[in-house]
C-alpha cells in the first residue's frame, strides 16, 4: 500500500513539474510577466469565495486564513452565500481596503468584470481560484486543477465501473451536469463526453432520456435538490416501464448522492455513478461499494500553490504557468494541478496523510 501511495504522489509531482516547465497547452502559449513592483510583506490579500456548497470550499477558508497569516499577509477571506451581488460588493470592499492581491473563487465567473477591472485599476493583482473568470481581460492568473482532465477521468471511470459491475454492454446511462454559471462545469462535461460520446455513437451506451447536451443536464447552483428533482422526473418518465439504469455521470459527490436518493426512491438497482471532491460521505459510500468513484483535488495543494504564486507577485517576479485558457476575451495564464481518480481499489493509498479522509480510511483498513 505504501508503495502504491508513493507511486501516486510521485506521479502527481512529476506531472506538476513537467507541466510547470512548459509554456503551451490547449490554449496556446502561456506567459505571465511580473511588473517588477511587488508589494509589502504585510499586504492585505483578499479572498472572495463562492457559496459554501462543498466541504472543499469550507476547508479553503481555513487554509487561506492560516497560510496567508503564516506568510505575513493580512487575509480577508469571505463567502458570498447570498450570490453574485454579495460577491461583487465584497470585492469592491477589498479594493477599498487596499488589497494587493484579490483571489476570486467566483459564484459566476462572467459577472465580475466591473469589479476585477476596478481591482486592476487600483493596482491589485487578480487571481482566479478554481473557477475561471470569463469575459474580462482583467485576470492575471488562473490556478486550478485541470478541469477537462477531471471530466476525462470521470468518463473513463464510468466505463470502467460499468464493465466491472454491470457485465457486458450495451448499457443505459443518464448524465448530470454542473451549474451553468460555473465556468468549470463545461470542461467537466466536455472532458467526460470526449470519452463517452464515441460509445454513445457506436451503441455501447444509450442515454435513455435523450438528455445528452450540457444545457439539458445542467444543475442550477450545484444544488442537490435540483439534481434530485430532475432525476426523479427522468426516472419516472423513462424507467417506470422496467428499463434498467446502469450508470450515471455525476460531476461531483453532492449531486451523486442526490441522484442515488432518486434512484432509491424509484426502487431501481444502484447504478455505477461518478463524483468529485472526495467528500466524506461519498468516500464512505465508495468504500461500502455504492458510489463507484470520486476525484481527489487536494484543496491543501491548491491553496498552497495559490499562496506560492502570491509570494512571486509580492517579489515582483513572473508567475509560474503551464497552460493558457481562453476566457472569451483573452488568454489567461494558467497553472494546472493534476487531479486523481479514486475508487475502492486505491482510496486508502490516495488519502494516506489527508487530515480529513485518512481517519475515514482507518475504518476500512
Amino acid at each position: 500500500m505504501k508503495k502504491l501511495k508513493s507511486a501516486l504522489v510521485a506521479s502527481a509531482m512529476v506531472s506538476v513539474l513537467a507541466l510547470s516547465g512548459c509554456g503551451e497547452g490547449r490554449g496556446g502559449d502561456a506567459t505571465a510577466d511580473g511588473d517588477g513592483d511587488g508589494f509589502g510583506a504585510d499586504a492585505v490579500i483578499g479572498v472572495a469565495l463562492p457559496q459554501q456548497t462543498s466541504e472543499n470550499w469550507v476547508l479553503a477558508e481555513d487554509l487561506f486564513n492560516d497560510g496567508l497569516r503564516e506568510a505575513g499577509f493580512e487575509p480577508i477571506v469571505q463567502f458570498a452565500n447570498a450570490g453574485v451581488i454579495e460577491q461583487q460588493n465584497q470585492i469592491e470592499a477589498m479594493i477599498e481596503r487596499g488589497a494587493s492581491v484579490i483571489v476570486v473563487g467566483a459564484v459566476d465567473g462572467a459577472q465580475l468584470g466591473t469589479q476585477v477591472e476596478a481591482a486592476r485599476a487600483a493596482g491589485a493583482t487578480v487571481i482566479a481560484y478554481d473557477r475561471l473568470l470569463t469575459q474580462t481581460p482583467d485576470v492575471d492568473l488562473y490556478v486550478a486543477f485541470d478541469n477537462f482532465q477531471v471530466g476525462v477521468l470521470q468518463g473513463t471511470a464510468l466505463l470502467d465501473g460499468l464493465a466491472a459491475r454491470k457485465g457486458e454492454g450495451p448499457w443505459n446511462i443518464e448524465l448530470i451536469g454542473g451549474s451553468a454559471d460555473d465556468a468549470n462545469s463545461t470542461p467537466f462535461f466536455e472532458g467526460a463526453m470526449s470519452v463517452l460520446q464515441p460509445k454513445i455513437d457506436d451503441g455501447t451506451l444509450t442515454v435513455v432520456s435523450g438528455q445528452n447536451t450540457f444545457e439539458q443536464v445542467a444543475t442550477a447552483g450545484w444544488l442537490a435538490d435540483n439534481a434530485q428533482r430532475r432525476m426523479d422526473t427522468v426516472l419516472a418518465g423513462f424507467y417506470a416501464d422496467g428499463a434498467e439504469l446502469h450508470g450515471i455521470l455525476s460531476p461531483n459527490d453532492t449531486l451523486a448522492r442526490a441522484a442515488l436518493t432518486a434512484v432509491d426512491s424509484a426502487g431501481l438497482d444502484v447504478p455505477v455513478i461518478t463524483g468529485q471532491d472526495s467528500e466524506v460521505e461519498s468516500v464512505r459510500s465508495i468504500m461500502e461499494g455504492v458510489q463507484f468513484s470520486t476525484i481527489y483535488k487536494d484543496t491543501r495543494a491548491l491553496v498552497a500553490e495559490t499562496i506560492r504564486q502570491i509570494k512571486l507577485a509580492q517579489q515582483g517576479e513572473s508567475f509560474d504557468v503551464n497552460d493558457e485558457l481562453d476566457n472569451g476575451v483573452t488568454g489567461v495564464p494558467t497553472f494546472f494541478l493534476p487531479p486523481v481518480i479514486v475508487t475502492q481499489d486505491n482510496a486508502v493509498e490516495v488519502f494516506d496523510g489527508d487530515p480529513i479522509l485518512e481517519p475515514v480510511m482507518s475504518e476500512f483498513k
